[in-house]
């Protein structure tokens, strides 16, 4: 995923970021609600993490200006207010989760894994495609019961291409879901890692899965003929 954290406490903002990238996750920080807003309205993220309070404008405004803009971006909001008050605020504002702080990170992953469910019904956590099975809850891949170890980029890369199968995506699009807003397009490093991701997921096997489109980008097909 690419996640947007508006914290202000450098110290949550920094835990945040730092658990969410080791899982392979592209996060942008904003540490004001203004330039949050605007990022979230710019970007395409995948979820929010809102903090209630903040020093130019409140959690709440932030997240009610987003949904006004038509945002559908799910939101969680992080505060240390605790009482059913507060957090009916939050939800009315069109936030779509609440985690009171003082948190343990695994419970933050859980909750943003759980909205992203409930934006898309369908996903299970286990994606498939040929013999590829990524499980997003293990991080574990396999292919044709093989099993394949990954860096946590190259597992967010194959997530993406899976969660896009049969579609060209250029370098922009991979670069925008998979690295962070810093991402220098102009770098052959998308080049390198699906490189690198190819030769475990393809090598030794008779169809290889992950293709070039000269002058488009990349696709995951069983069938590259069609591109």
């Amino acid at each position: 995923m690419r996640l947007l954290v508006i914290e202000d406490n450098p110290k949550i903002a920094g835990f945040i970021r730092q658990g969410l990238t080791e899982q392979g996750h592209a996060v942008d920080v904003a540490d004001r609600g203004h330039e949050g807003e605007e990022m979230a309205a710019a970007e395409p993220y995948d979820a929010i993490v809102l903090d209630l309070m903040l020093p130019d404008q409140d959690g709440v405004q932030v997240c009610r200006n987003l949904r006004r803009r038509g945002l559908n971006t799910p939101i969680l909001m992080l505060t240390s207010l605790s009482t059913t008050a507060d957090k009916v605020t939050g939800l009315d504002a069109g936030a779509d989760d609440y985690l009171t702080k003082p948190f343990e990170f695994e419970e933050l992953s859980a909750r943003l894994r759980s909205l992203l469910r409930r934006g898309q019904a369908q996903e299970a956590s286990v994606l498939r495609f040929e013999d590829l099975e990524m499980d997003l809850l293990s991080r574990k891949v396999t292919r044709g019961g093989r099993k394949i170890r990954l860096t946590a980029k190259e597992f967010a890369l194959l997530e993406y291409l899976m969660r896009k199968p049969n579609r060209v995506l250029s370098r922009t699009m991979i670069g925008e879901h998979v690295w962070d807003m810093n991402f220098d397009g102009e770098s052959n490093v998308i080049d390198v890692y699906v490189s690198m991701l190819r030769r475990k997921i393809d090598k030794g096997f008779d169809k290889p899965l992950i293709h070039t489109v000269i002058g488009s980008g990349y696709v995951l097909t069983a069938d590259p003929s069609e591109y």
